[in-house]
């Protein structure tokens, strides 16, 4: 079978021929119809990985399964399905255990013809999506829908701003808080993204290049109650300055490297909670579908390449203009 290998930070990801896996014990066989890229294969592919032999990328991915092994339900062979990435998460909700990881490294991933899993990270695919556009959700989605409304315990009628749209977990934060009837902000270097995002249901949009920006958002907006980042760095100190008292600030990722000083005094004065989250649970995975599936919710792909051009997928995510999913097409 085909699949895109990655042997090390001085190694191209290439598709290469591979032996086909076989499911055991209660494990499934999925023929793989799409995968979607995340920020996370371009971090392991930078050198944050070091495999001693070829792993197979991806941690989102949709297909039908195929076969299963001992333990699985033989009913389950045709099923079209969509892939949960996070692994092990562990007994208790609130954080994940040691055990831990994400699908693609160290676990094979999604992109290749086919994958086996444990029966217990497939879910159905939600009907009203394609498998291309069921590919484009579970990570992201899954991130999303952790960060909003178990860490920032969304309310309708809050006052969100979501920072760097144009990525797949700020698209979903956007869809879901829309769909949940916040009024939503967002941050962005690009003009055109951030028209692109009041197209989608937000109300105003800043760019994050304008030194004045917070000014602006702080008296257009009145302040937030609800601050969603995935990026970090020296912008940070600002969403403590734009919150609300009693505000919720998340974030779930560090593109923008470390956190600067913040006002330790606004923080307790305005008793602020700042929350960190990656990833989420098998109930919140489900919660996350059984939300998209009753509001019909379809995630934004911002385009599609075959298999064999991962390298020009790769190549757009790493450029930073793509608004939406990134999409591999691996079988029809």
């Amino acid at each position: 079978m085909r699949a895109v290998l990655f042997k090390g930070k001085d190694s191209l990801p290439a598709v290469e021929s591979v032996k086909m896996p076989k499911p055991v014990k209660d494990e499934v066989l999925i023929r793989m119809h799409c995968a979607a890229l995340n920020h996370r294969d371009l971090w392991l592919l930078n050198g944050q990985a070091k495999p001693n032999e070829g792993i197979a990328l991806g941690s989102d991915g949709s297909g039908v399964v195929e076969d299963v092994g001992d333990d699985a339900d033989p009913l389950l062979v045709g099923a079209e399905v969509v892939i949960n990435p996070s692994l092990e998460w562990g007994p208790n909700p609130v954080v994940q255990g040691h055990s831990f990881r994400i699908l693609g490294y160290p676990d094979n991933g999604t992109f290749a013809e086919y994958i086996t899993i444990s029966k217990k990270y497939i879910f159905e695919k939600p009907g009203h999506l394609s498998f291309q556009e069921a590919a484009a959700v579970p990570l992201s989605g899954l991130t999303a829908y952790r960060a909003l409304f178990n860490k920032a315990r969304l309310r309708a009628n809050d006052k969100v701003l979501i920072t760097g749209i144009g990525g797949g977990v700020a698209l979903w934060l956007l869809q879901f808080a829309v769909a949940y009837k916040a009024r939503v902000y967002v941050t962005s270097s690009s003009d055109e993204k951030i028209s692109k995002a009041i197209g989608m249901g937000a109300v105003a949009g800043y760019n994050y290049k304008d030194p004045e920006w917070p000014a602006r958002a702080q008296q257009e907006a009145g302040g937030f109650d609800i601050i969603i980042d995935g990026a970090g760095g020296p912008q940070f100190h600002h969403y403590v300055e734009i919150a609300l008292p009693g505000g919720r600030i998340v974030n779930y990722g560090q593109t923008a490297g470390l956190i600067g000083e913040i006002s330790t005094r606004m923080l307790y004065w305005k008793q602020l909670s700042i929350h960190g989250s990656t990833m989420g649970t098998r109930d919140e995975f489900l919660s996350m579908l059984d939300f998209l599936e009753s509001r019909q919710l379809r995630p934004v792909i911002d385009s599609t390449f075959p298999l064999e051009q991962i390298q020009d997928a790769l190549s757009r995510m790493n450029s930073g203009s793509q608004f939406g999913k990134i999409v591999l097409n691996i079988s029809e």
